[in-house]
């Protein structure tokens, strides 16, 4: 029995967020994404908790900047709900959540909808940040004179060379004052066996997005303005862990993660 979607989705095209979903147990997905992540799956056993150690990583990122005064964030590529959200681990700030996938959109509203007073979802691309800086919702909860957290967590591999992911990163820090915040994970080749890399980049090309694992140097200059905090860019599940990742399966997973935090200095 094929599965229904909503109008103008295909669900014979993987989807990234839907494959997220599926990986961390969630149910908005259909078969071609389940498939995808099982292929995924059978490469490197570890990728099981891919999703799960950058979900960790999040949450102690978010608790950092919230330990720093930071109480605004705005969260690129947010992806589907699921449990640890920015507005779950910060209850007091302001949040904004924005992605481009219309999935997304129709899910995270739904979801959000009983705290617009502090939380909302924004339907824009990150390639034009200022559709994005400029929208009703973003200058409605988020106020760029104040620190602010911008976060770019497991969504700049998404962006290919050509579209400039550093002049992205760019084009937001311009907007941040002193004592913001860069929050940022990113899926790198680095240790990992090409051949690897390249049938993992071949799985994300048949999906809505294509993949680009990337090297420490070409993710170390996203940082550019900003002074990282310790211990700088590192795995995820080395950064700042906690007993929450004990399981050696996550520290396989979180090898195939970079990820830190920067501050823009006084």
């Amino acid at each position: 029995m094929e599965e229904r979607a909503p109008t103008g989705i295909n669900p014979r095209i993987p989807n990234m967020a839907r494959m997220y979903d599926y990986a961390l147990g969630g149910k908005d997905n259909f078969a071609a994404d389940r498939e995808a992540v099982r292929k995924l799956f059978e490469m490197s056993p570890e990728n099981r908790f891919v999703p799960l150690v950058n979900r960790h990583f999040l949450r102690r990122a978010v608790r950092h900047a919230v330990e720093q005064g930071v109480d605004q964030f705005l969260d690129l590529g947010a992806g589907l709900p699921s449990q640890g959200n920015v507005h779950e681990v910060a209850p007091k700030a302001r949040v904004v959540y924005v992605d481009n996938d219309p999935v997304v959109a129709v899910h995270a509203r739904a979801l959000l909808a009983t705290d617009e007073s502090r939380v909302s979802l924004v339907q824009g691309d990150l390639r034009e940040p200022d559709g994005i800086l400029e929208h009703p919702d973003v200058t409605r909860l988020i106020d760029f004179a104040r620190p602010v957290a911008v976060l770019f967590v497991s969504v700049l591999h998404g962006v290919a060379d050509h579209e400039d992911p550093a002049g992205i990163v760019r084009a937001f820090r311009e907007h941040m004052v002193t004592g913001s915040q860069l929050i940022l994970s990113h899926l790198t080749r680095e240790g990992h066996p090409e051949e690897l890399v390249r049938r993992k980049e071949e799985v994300f090309a048949k999906s809505n997005t294509v993949f680009s694992y990337r090297g420490r140097p070409e993710i170390l200059a996203y940082f550019d303005g900003f002074e990282l905090a310790e211990p700088g860019l590192t795995a995820v599940t080395a950064w700042r862990p906690d007993d929450e990742t004990p399981d050696p399966g996550l520290d396989a997973a979180g090898a195939w993660w970079l990820g830190g935090a920067g501050t823009i200095p006084a």
